[in-house]
């Protein structure tokens, strides 16, 4: 038995609701939230994916309800992910440079609706490459680093162009930040911010992703020529050095909770933004749990997303962002 017992009871402090509210360590607000959302050609179309229970793709003309109504709930930002038509789909990703594709109307959509929400857009190739590795390929299948950082940095500026608040590089290459933030300079998008996916790991959790932006079953190989080892993390913290160095303005790691070490170590080491992905696999396996009766929905979706909050994260994307925004504010 403890000397200090009972003078000192722990439970003192658990006793009743607003005791455990007062003095909370942690706290979920939904301004901790981005809310990533896919977008297809059409109009008046909605595309439930499978793979995701209660997440879907939309035309572009469902995008300003969705942006008011993340607004509404107090979510800040909205990333977008198209899912680019097969025939528009090159080994050189030329659709990525279309001013007029769909990632472009759709941030145009989103900022004529809702002018105060923020729009983070992804940055990579693999929604409009043939063969859905996320830059370009030479004979043997091998990604090409430098060329792919020309056509990254010419999407990111093309996106710049079109609104976007945030051009988020998750492609893995080296290099391509400090190429980006040059030509976001240069193109005078001094106030576009850069979300690199510093850490971005080679998982087995991207699968529903990858159905959701069509690029699923077009792989020829994998990526673990570019994205992280998963028994890495000395590696993360490198990567996550060398991205701020090039002009990163916030960091994230992916996926989330397999990986809730990296996030506190990033946060501990450098003390900058550091955002984590809870990717398509982790909210998947949580709607089965929660459809097999293995736990509650509600209290799942919480549960996890503390977890980002007292592992260091500043924010997490989140496909639970609105059931989430809706359940802290009740």
């Amino acid at each position: 038995m403890s000397a200090f017992y009972p003078y000192l009871r722990m439970r003192r402090g658990r006793v009743a609701p607003w005791m455990r509210d007062m003095i909370a360590e942690h706290r979920l607000h939904p301004s901790d939230l981005i809310w990533p959302i896919f977008i297809c050609e059409g109009k008046g179309q909605e595309e439930p994916i499978g793979s995701l229970p209660g997440v879907s793709r939309w035309s572009i003309d469902h995008l300003g309800k969705r942006a008011r109504q993340a607004a509404d709930l107090g979510i800040p930002c909205i990333a977008l992910f198209p899912n680019t038509p097969n025939e528009l789909r090159t080994d050189d990703a030329r659709e990525a440079l279309n001013r007029e594709n769909l990632i472009c109307k759709a941030i145009k959509a989103i900022k004529d609706a809702v002018p105060e929400i923020g729009v983070l857009t992804d940055v990579a190739l693999d929604p409009y490459t043939a063969h859905g590795h996320d830059g370009v390929t030479d004979e043997a299948g091998n990604v090409i680093n430098d060329e792919t950082v020309g056509i990254l940095t010419e999407q990111a500026l093309v996106q710049a162009e079109a609104g976007a608040d945030i051009v988020a590089p998750s492609d893995m290459m080296d290099g391509r930040v400090a190429a980006i933030r040059q030509a976001l300079e240069n193109g005078g998008h001094q106030n576009v911010a850069i979300m690199a996916y510093a850490a971005k790991y080679a998982s087995a959790f991207y699968g529903p992703f990858r159905e959701a932006v069509g690029s699923l079953g077009r792989l020829k190989g994998d990526k673990r020529g570019y994205q992280m080892n998963p028994a890495n993390i000395e590696e993360a913290l490198r990567e996550v050095e060398l991205d701020l160095a090039e002009g990163a303005d916030f960091v994230m790691v992916k996926p989330g909770l397999p990986y809730l070490d990296v996030v506190a170590r990033v946060r501990d080491a450098f003390g900058v933004p550091t955002f984590a992905y809870q990717v398509s696999g982790e909210y998947a396996m949580i709607e089965a749990a929660a459809a097999a009766g293995a736990g509650d929905r509600g209290a799942l979706i919480l549960e996890t997303l503390l977890a980002f909050k007292r592992a260091g994260a500043t924010g997490v994307l989140t496909y639970h962002a609105i059931d989430a925004a809706r359940m802290i504010a009740s």
